[in-house]
């Protein structure tokens, strides 16, 4: 009997993986991991190198990202079953061996395993061995603290309603808007009408080889999956 352990990769660098990820992973008999249908994944990517010559992947292909609005009832009906059918296929797995789930960042903190975490309780023993976050490695990146002294801290994504985006903006010291691709002019409004749009940053692929780092304003082009736009903190301190 194995159980399905679900390993936090850190925000993206290899070298930031916990030492006991790495050991798990390198051990791995079977790995599965999320993916856009057609892509390499950028969890295995991370992983490139350091796997066993016999493990057998499974790659668990997303049947819908960004092709419906999440707010379609058939967006969720078609990754209710998804994530159904995985539960399934990892708990037949893990009747006979371990299952190493790769997980980008830290698990639980907005993590796709979360929804075969709730499916799997009481089927399998689930393990989950967490990861530094994606926002941590980028602020990092930026080379300034992200709080200070009582300063609060907010998290929230850009795919919020404009309105939404605003009032959070303005009733916080420092914050981290994640999800950002498509919906970064709606964000750019909400952080002008917030008051905080000459203070934000925008973080790409943090901790990763191609990095950038740069004031939201500076920034022209088409927003990657993997940034992060970050407002410093500014509070007590001694």
């Amino acid at each position: 009997m194995g159980k399905v352990i679900c390993t936090g990769l850190g925000p993206g660098d290899p070298d930031l993986m916990s030492v006991r990820s790495d050991r798990l992973i390198r051990g791995a008999r079977h790995l599965a991991y999320f993916r856009k249908a057609g892509r390499k994944g950028q969890a295995r990517q991370i992983v490139e190198g350091i796997l066993r010559q016999d493990v057998t992947e499974h790659a668990m292909e997303y049947p819908v990202t960004t092709e419906i609005s999440f707010k379609d009832p058939e967006y969720n009906r078609i990754l209710s079953e998804f994530y159904d059918g995985w539960t399934d296929r990892l708990e037949a797995l893990a009747a006979t061996d371990d299952v190493i789930v790769l997980c980008e960042g830290d698990p639980f903190f907005y993590g796709s395993f979360m929804h075969l975490h709730s499916r799997l309780q009481g089927r399998v023993e689930v393990e989950i061995v967490p990861g530094i976050t994606g926002m941590s490695g980028c602020w990092t990146a930026t080379e300034l603290p992200i709080t200070w002294g009582d300063d609060v801290l907010t998290v929230a994504m850009a795919t919020l309603p404009e309105e939404e985006l605003v009032r959070r903006l303005k009733d916080t010291d420092a914050a981290v808007v994640m999800k950002i691709g498509r919906n970064l002019p709606k964000l750019k409004r909400a952080l002008e009408a917030a008051g905080r749009l000459d203070d934000a940053w925008l973080v790409e692929r943090g901790t990763m080889p191609k990095q950038t780092v740069q004031k939201l304003t500076d920034f022209s082009g088409e927003t990657p999956y993997f940034a992060i736009c970050l407002l410093h903190g500014q509070g007590r301190r001694p």
